[in-house]
């Protein structure tokens, strides 16, 4: 009797909890709360919160605005000195893992069970551009064991060679795939206009294909000519820049939320004599000038504290409005950077037609980004230092694609590391050495939870040092 009790006993209890259990979860459920995904919450969130890591705080603001020499810093100089925070290192990773990689993924799984292909095709373009952005910074770094924490809670790093050809693969396929005929919703970003979309798609492959020029020249053309092959679906003048057009508060601009508690930034003294020197037009809308001297004279990075701080706020010059204003735009891609590829890619034969037509349209293309008329390019590369070189390409290109990016600090910064244009000076009292920084270190997070991982990355890329040179920058 007692080995009959005792189980009837213990059914009895088990089905008690499991509809003890399920009353539980009726009576808390909140009414308010969805209980499945929505691809529009999914796809405007996943954009705007990903967009606001890119132009925030610790990818810009505290690293990449100040490594470019865009921007210096008048206070709390240590991140213009080369010694980030580890907080901003850990913040961007996570981000755009957590965030970006998880999100995206998971609204692209979403689109397949509703067979709506519309939703997909971003999810594939924001995920890529975040795996760009991720391998661009760090180097190595997980992808193909990524978004599936439930079978690969440490995944492996891949090297950059194997992201930047996994992530050119998958763009390809948002290019390819069939536009459905349902419309989306919560497109923040393109406003669900799917041709832009793969227009963007095909703008970050040439991008990438540039990235992998040095290395496999014949993967670069691969891209190039996979690209005219499908019509050179690409942005027009009249399409616009890929960029995230914020609102007001709580949805402004992260430098612009920024500069509600504070003002510790001011325009590098390095681009805002280049500017000057060039006569160019764009200092006045990149730059403030001081407010008691009305003049733009710039701060040189990487200075002490207590000597940054004696140059007084009023006395030094800010970033302009364009960029500090609360729904001043971000910028993802550019018409004017599709230009500048594309003038590279005909001086080194990726395509065909004439570099110098390129880099004069790239030019315009960055100018009409402000509004200055295209009749001013014509007496602007008539200058000597602006003239484009075909003997030397990437010094041409590099400088103006450094000055049309302003404000795109993590591309410039790739841009620079690749092109060695322009020929920056290290901070004056950077902690490197006399040398500057070419990556992000990996957070320290990796290394007490995927440490297996991280060493087998650091040995096949180098020291884990703001100093190593990542796969891609060759010379």
């Amino acid at each position: 009797m007692k080995k009959f009790l005792i189980p009837c006993y213990i059914l009895f209890t088990a089905l008690l909890l499991a509809g003890c259990q399920k009353d539980l979860e009726r009576v808390n459920k909140n009414p308010n709360e969805p209980t499945s995904l929505e691809p529009d919450y999914l796809l405007s969130n996943g954009i705007k919160s990903n967009v606001d890591t890119y132009w925030g705080t610790d990818a810009s603001m505290e690293s990449s605005l100040l490594y470019i020499q865009y921007w210096a810093k008048i206070q709390y100089t240590d991140p213009d000195r080369y010694i980030p925070a580890s907080t901003s290192i850990q913040n961007v990773w996570s981000n755009f893992y957590a965030q970006g990689v998880e999100d995206f993924t998971t609204l692209a799984q979403l689109s397949d069970s509703l067979q709506n292909p519309n939703y997909k095709i971003p999810a594939i373009v924001m995920r890529s551009w975040i795996f760009q952005v991720l391998t661009d910074l760090y180097g190595d770094v997980p992808y193909t064991q990524t978004a599936n924490i439930e079978k690969y809670l440490t995944p492996v790093y891949d090297s950059q060679r194997v992201v930047y050809n996994g992530i050119l693969a998958e763009l390809k396929s948002a290019v390819d795939q069939a536009t459905g005929p349902t419309a989306i919703q919560g497109d923040v970003l393109l406003h669900g206009d799917i041709q832009k979309w793969k227009k963007f798609a095909n703008g970050l492959r040439l991008r990438i294909a540039l990235r992998i020029a040095d290395r496999d020249f014949a993967a670069a053309k691969a891209v190039f000519d996979d690209v005219a092959a499908g019509g050179n679906l690409l942005l027009t003048d009249k399409d616009g820049d890929v960029q995230l057009n914020y609102l007001a508060s709580p949805n402004q601009n992260p430098v612009g939320r920024n500069r509600e508690t504070r003002n510790d930034y001011r325009a590098s003294k390095t681009i805002v004599d280049k500017l000057t020197a060039l006569n160019d037009p764009r200092l006045s809308i990149y730059v403030a000038p001081a407010k008691d001297t009305n003049v733009f004279i710039g701060v040189t990075n990487g200075l002490a504290t207590d000597s940054a701080a004696r140059l007084g706020f009023t006395k030094t010059v800010d970033a302009g409005a364009v960029f500090t204003a609360t729904m001043a735009p971000a910028v993802l891609f550019s018409y004017a950077e599709q230009q500048f590829i594309l003038a590279e890619a005909a001086q080194r034969n990726l395509i065909s037609g004439n570099a110098a037509d390129y880099y004069k349209k790239a030019i315009t293309a960055s100018f009409a980004q402000y509004d200055i008329p295209a009749t001013e390019v014509i007496a602007y590369i008539a200058q000597p230092g602006v003239a484009y070189n075909a003997a030397n390409y990437k010094k041409s290109i590099g400088e103006q694609k450094w000055l049309a990016l302003f404000g795109e600090g993590l591309e410039a910064f790739a841009e620079w590391r690749r092109l060695d244009y322009p020929q920056l000076k290290p901070a004056y009292t950077g902690a490197l050495n006399g040398k500057m920084p070419l990556r992000f270190t990996y957070p320290s997070s990796e290394q007490a939870l995927n440490g297996n991982n991280y060493k087998a990355a650091v040995a096949r890329q180098g020291a884990d040092l703001l100093t190593t040179k990542v796969w891609f920058d060759m010379y």
